[in-house]
């Protein structure tokens, strides 16, 4: 059985994703994948099923014969160009089918506080919008403007290339600074390990590797830094690559001589740190069961 520290840090933490690299997979494999996700016995660490907005109706045609009544599909749409046209298939799709698949979380980009604010404007206050930001300079004022209008942040953590992950200074202090604003964040791409480690970048045979964030020191980074980490600290957290130096118990967790409760998890994960974007959602809990922490 799991211990109660590692199902509060992770209930319903993985937002699956499927469709984007480096899975890729076709409408009709991430759809049914999801499907059997939902009546898995890990079902309590799914998050939303990830659509972009332009492969709204392929997902519709798909996913409509995997719809059932006893679960409700909740879904994070991503973005593009044409919030507005966005906005109102989004509208046209809920009203279809709001007793069977719901789409409550919609998420862009922005590089402006401007930007910010007509993303918000335009979109109405049912929805949960989180906004993907650049990272590489101080992102205070975008945050700050984030919160200011009701909006979550979100970090790219990773991708393909070994380029696309930042630096541990840079994500320690977005984190940091959403915890400052009070501002909920999600983290997506290049998360599909517990702990940071040197991992392959695609799953193709021979492809390169790079170094890769753990989720769970992700996330323990968010909690131990919402409860008083220094900076300093964080990082070496982010950076860790010992799964020994991380223990869960039903009480709490421990890394290194750091400890916290599970009152303090569940706090982080309602009011920081959200979820996480993931292209599998099998590989994140079978490192886990390897590693023995489930």
């Amino acid at each position: 059985m799991a211990p109660r520290s590692l199902t509060t840090l992770l209930a319903g933490a993985i937002d699956y994703a499927g469709l984007f690299p480096p899975a890729d997979l076709t409408m009709q494999e991430a759809v049914r994948n999801y499907t059997g996700y939902l009546t898995s016995p890990d079902d309590w660490a799914l998050g939303r099923f990830i659509v972009p907005a332009s492969r709204l109706a392929e997902f519709e045609l798909t996913g409509e014969s995997y719809f059932s009544e006893s679960s409700v599909w909740k879904l994070s749409v991503l973005g593009g160009s044409n919030i507005n046209e966005e906005l109102k298939q989004i509208a046209d799709f809920n009203s279809r089918h709001a007793t069977k698949a719901v789409i409550d979380t919609v998420e862009a980009k922005a590089l402006t506080s401007d930007e910010v604010q007509n993303i918000m404007s335009a979109t109405p206050k049912f929805f949960s919008v989180f906004i993907e930001t650049p990272i590489t300079e101080d992102p205070t004022e975008l945050i700050r403007s984030m919160g200011n209008a009701g909006a979550n942040a979100k970090v790219r953590t990773g991708g393909v290339t070994a380029t696309a992950f930042p630096p541990a200074n840079d994500l320690e202090r977005f984190i940091r600074t959403c915890i400052a604003e009070n501002v909920k964040f999600k983290a997506t791409a290049g998360l599909h390990h517990p702990i940071r480690a040197n991992y392959n970048l695609t799953y193709k045979p021979g492809c390169d590797t790079a170094k890769m964030y753990g989720y769970l020191n992700v996330f323990l980074a968010a909690a131990f830094i919402k409860n008083g980490m220094s900076a300093d600290d964080a990082v070496k957290l982010l950076e860790e690559e010992s799964s020994g130096a991380f223990r869960f118990s039903d009480g709490g967790v421990e890394w290194r001589d750091f400890r916290l409760d599970n009152d303090q998890l569940r706090n982080t994960r309602q009011n920081i740190a959200l979820s996480f974007g993931s292209c599998s959602f099998r590989e994140p809990l079978d490192d886990l069961k390897n590693l023995r922490f489930l």
